[in-house]
């Protein structure tokens, strides 16, 4: 009787430590997904900046916000990886955006938006895209990171190869004869993994359905992830709230 409940005790130790690592995982990973979404609001008539509007994302209850500045532009940060609808206000009217996806470390950027609203529904004229913003931004900053969303993975013929994925990502990444991937001509072994916040020495069994963010970097590698000659490939599960927040965005979506 002694033993049992010895061994009793120690396998409640066992769950509740692999639960607590669980938790501080989940709250790093979480911790580390973040973007930033940017735009400029601009007035239908002279199409000049408007300086002062309140702009923000609801998160599930949990509001991002900015201000327009005396351009019109405005930068919303620290923003969870994923999709969201941005709201706009002059105090007077409200408006909704169309959707915006968030990358890691990236930018979410909805371009020119015209601050027009409707006798009927909330709406507005969106200009541009992100795809321009992205590569200039890129050649800003000079950092080679390339990213693959849920939606983008979705659709690629070679999701269910995670070694393909990122070899496709870009044309520094090389898949060798075995499977591994390397960096530049470095050598096997040099690259760094983190799947939600861990380092782990591969991720390549990963099931493609679960992937929220995939995020290659092949230089310009932030401290965070430390040091190595190869490049850093970090992935975001999808957790509850992600998945959650996608299907308010689809239902939203139909509604509209």
């Amino acid at each position: 009787m002694y033993h049992t409940i010895n061994l009793i005790k120690e396998s409640m130790k066992t769950f509740m430590t692999i639960l607590g690592l669980f938790i501080t995982s989940q709250i790093f990973s979480q911790g580390q997904a973040l973007g930033e979404v940017i735009g400029t609001i601009v007035d239908p008539a002279d199409k000049t900046g408007i300086p002062g509007n309140f702009v923000w994302i609801d998160d599930d209850g949990k509001k991002y916000e900015a201000i327009t500045d005396i351009d019109g532009k405005f930068r919303i940060s620290a923003v969870p990886a994923g999709e969201y609808f941005v709201y706009i206000s002059n105090n007077t009217d409200t408006i909704k955006s169309n959707s915006v996806y968030v990358p890691m470390d990236g930018f979410g950027n909805l371009g020119i938006i015209i601050f027009q609203t409707s006798t009927t529904e909330l709406g507005t004229v969106v200009i541009g895209g992100d795809k321009d913003y992205k590569e200039l931004i890129l050649q800003l900053n000079a950092t080679p990171t390339y990213n693959l969303s849920a939606a983008d993975i979705k659709k690629l013929p070679i999701k269910f190869d995670m070694a393909a994925m990122i070899a496709i990502m870009s044309s520094e990444v090389k898949k060798t004869e075995d499977g591994e991937l390397i960096f530049r001509g470095s050598r096997k072994g040099e690259m760094i993994y983190y799947l939600d916040g861990v380092k782990l020495n591969g991720i390549q069994s990963t099931p493609s359905c679960s992937i929220n963010n995939m995020t290659v970097y092949t230089g310009g590698i932030p401290a965070k992830y430390g040091d190595t000659l190869g490049g850093v490939v970090v992935v975001e599960t999808k957790s509850y709230f992600d998945l959650l927040r996608e299907y308010r965005i689809q239902q939203s979506k139909i509604e509209d």
